[in-house]
């Protein structure tokens, strides 16, 4: 069903517009175990740079309390490389979304 191969790919898109929503309602409503597959992926791809960010926070936090004073640029270091992460995850999202489309209709009936 072409419904099926769209949902899966507006997983991926959902980068734009809802990234962490949209994928969660799609796994929890869809029975179709491809789509659960692809919004499941796309999800844990939303959350990479969130991830790194929220690690390098925690760090600068461990370390402030310890008292260590070299570590006062990690929070920065975070954001830089948390931004960049964000930039291939997008494209990635992009071109796995794009694929999801071009596979034949058949896997998602």
């Amino acid at each position: 069903m072409e419904g099926n191969k769209l949902l899966a790919a507006l997983c991926y898109f959902s980068v734009f517009f809802a990234p962490f929503l949209f994928p969660i309602i799609v796994y929890f409503v869809t029975k179709h175990e491809r789509v659960k597959e692809h919004a499941k992926k796309s999800f844990l791809s939303h959350l990479i740079p969130l991830a790194i960010v929220v690690a390098t926070g925690g760090l600068f936090m461990i370390f402030a309390i310890a008292g260590v004073d070299g570590w006062i640029g990690l929070p920065f270091i975070g954001l830089v490389i948390g931004g960049i992460v964000h930039v291939v995850v997008i494209v990635w999202n992009i071109i796995k979304g794009i694929q999801v489309l071009q596979q034949p209709g058949g896997m998602y009936e």
